[in-house]
């Protein structure tokens, strides 16, 4: 466990501005989804999990009485806040915490949120344990995250490429792969969407510093995939004959209590 959260903690202190700035972290089709779909009345108490750059947080501390930006990487947390407090809400606490361990209480909060984040977690089931935990009766409990196609084949090879640039991401889950768990946990799924996203290569590298060695093999691997790879997640090609860019996908996964 300490050696899984070392590995996170060091991929994304020194990330956790670009994470802030982040177009696709901060402007995504989920993030404005989740606040329509979400439907706060201004009294809730709101968990935000593995906040990252602060987003989810930033977008409901408008409509919640109170939000609780949690996450394991202090750096991140500085980041958020430094970004959060700068847009005027002062209904914001920032707490260091693990998503497999939530130090809060029982029944502690109305809506729990985690987005971008549950690639990272190495027990995603134990993750869901806490989240229904901290949740009162009647709760709603929002997931969004990068997913991974149905088929093995597509599968097998996004989560190799982003375990290859990314050596902090343990998995990115099938759609029925987190809606069986979720349900093992104890909640009701309530709402699923899917969302294309559209990955700029060299943003995507950017991000983590990825090494020059590894971007290299990265292209290498989407150059030479089969063309029904190529062809599912859309690769594109600039004027230099390199990858410009893939697309990937998301969901928004509302579940109750």
């Amino acid at each position: 466990m300490e050696n899984k959260n070392k590995v996170v903690q060091d991929t994304f202190s020194a990330a956790a501005e670009k994470y802030v700035n982040s177009t696709l972290h901060a402007k995504g089709k989920d993030l404005q989804a989740l606040a329509t779909t979400n439907k706060l009345t201004g009294e809730e108490v709101v968990l935000d999990i593995a906040t990252g750059g602060g987003h989810v947080a930033n977008a409901l501390a408008p409509l919640a009485k109170e939000v609780t930006a949690m996450d394991i990487t202090v750096e991140m947390l500085e980041s958020a806040e430094t970004f959060i407090r700068g847009n005027g809400h002062d209904n914001v606490r920032f707490v260091e915490g693990d998503a497999e361990g939530l130090p809060f209480a029982d029944e502690a909060f109305d809506v729990a949120v985690s987005r971008i984040a549950a690639h990272h977690f190495s027990r995603p089931d134990v993750f869901l344990q806490e989240s229904f935990r901290v949740l009162k009766s009647g709760g709603s409990f929002f997931l969004l995250d990068n997913t991974a196609p149905e088929a093995d084949v597509f599968d097998t090879f996004y989560n190799e490429i982003e375990k290859l640039r990314d050596p902090s991401h343990i998995r990115a889950w099938k759609k029925s792969e987190w809606t069986a768990k979720i349900e093992e946990a104890g909640f009701t799924v309530q709402y699923v969407q899917r969302f294309r996203k559209t990955f700029d290569f060299q943003d995507w590298c950017d991000r983590l510093d990825v090494a020059a060695e590894t971007r290299t093999l990265l292209q290498s691997k989407m150059i030479d995939a089969p063309s029904s790879l190529q062809q599912k997640f859309n690769i594109q090609y600039g004027e230099d004959e390199n990858v410009s860019s893939f697309d990937g996908e998301s969901i928004l996964l509302q579940a109750s209590k």
